[in-house]
């Protein structure tokens, strides 16, 4: 598959054949079951920077274990500890990481489009690890593979997204990934949570989770990104809950083939209560471990290295 050297900086940068071999290469990657992957020398000769200018938890994490697993050297950016405190342009920083010579360079902004524009400027491939509300592409495709394991199709799936969509990078390429793949998408929350251009995605749209919950094979609540919101979307987190949570009653109501999936980090008692996590639908943390093997497939791909 010709991935080699390639930006990957949204969904739409892959077409269907190409995620359906990402999904193949890390079902036989995960079916392995070696802890490290390939023998660490082969690959030390290569790097990967991380650039993550925002917080994460699961994505960095995800990386640099996909990396390890590949026997990749990894440069961890922090931007608390660089020169972007002291005034250094974004942009003047990937030069200065691009000059140290890494092979390749994964990007994490708040602001959107700042991995494109990056990416026109260095001369390495650049891999888009979430930019602002615009796309998180390695996101897709971990939940792509943890629907597919479970499914082994995507053809008349019934997908809900449940949440914050308006202010979703992940809920955004999730919809481009999964209708490509075949899926039907239904759309779930508050009008204020909702862009006015949502009808142009080709999904359904409800405002009440009660009506649609129990016809779906996939459940995925979304975080409330309270720092992305104004005081005004939502009245309050209680009432939010109360209308768009996962209670004990909706958990009942979901189908019992269904499966429950949450990007992280999940917000207890908001998206959806503790005993989701207990639930044997849930799939919240199979999506954390999916997501190291996906992006060692991915890293393996774009750098040219054996995994």
């Amino acid at each position: 598959m010709a991935l080699s050297a390639r930006s990957i900086l949204d969904v739409s940068d892959l077409n269907s054949d190409e995620v359906f071999f990402l999904l193949k290469e890390t079902k036989k990657l995960k079916e392995q079951a070696k802890p490290h992957g390939v023998d660490f020398s082969q690959n030390l000769s290569k790097s990967v920077a991380l650039m993550f200018f925002e917080p994460s938890t699961r994505t960095r994490t995800s990386f640099e274990m996909a990396a390890f697993r590949l026997g990749l050297r990894v440069l961890n950016f922090s931007v608390n500890e660089s020169s972007v405190k002291k005034g250094e342009t974004v942009f003047d920083t990937a030069k200065n990481i691009e000059a140290l010579k890494p092979d390749a360079m994964v990007v994490r902004h708040g602001g959107s489009g700042i991995p494109y524009k990056i990416s026109q400027l260095i001369k390495i491939p650049v891999i888009n690890a979430g930019d602002g509300f615009h796309a998180h592409p390695t996101q897709a495709l971990l939940d792509a593979y943890t629907i597919w394991e479970r499914f082994n199709d995507f053809k008349n799936l019934e997908i809900l997204i449940i949440g914050d969509i308006a202010h979703s990078r992940v809920a955004r390429s999730n919809i481009k990934c999964l209708k490509m793949l075949g899926a039907k998408i239904t759309i779930c929350a508050p009008p204020t949570l909702i862009p006015p251009f949502a009808q142009a995605w080709g999904v359904k749209i409800s405002h009440n989770l009660d009506e649609v919950i129990a016809q779906a094979n996939v459940v995925m609540s979304l975080r409330m990104q309270l720092e992305r919101q104004s005081s005004y979307q939502v009245p309050s987190l209680k009432e939010y809950s109360s209308l768009f949570g996962i209670t004990f009653e909706r958990l009942k109501a979901i189908r019992k083939d269904a499966i429950i999936l949450h990007p992280g980090p999940v917000n207890r008692g908001v998206e959806f209560i503790s005993a989701v996590f207990r639930d044997e639908r849930s799939k919240v943390m199979e999506q954390v471990s999916n997501g190291a093997l996906m992006r060692s497939v991915l890293l393996s791909e774009v750098m040219g290295v054996p995994r």
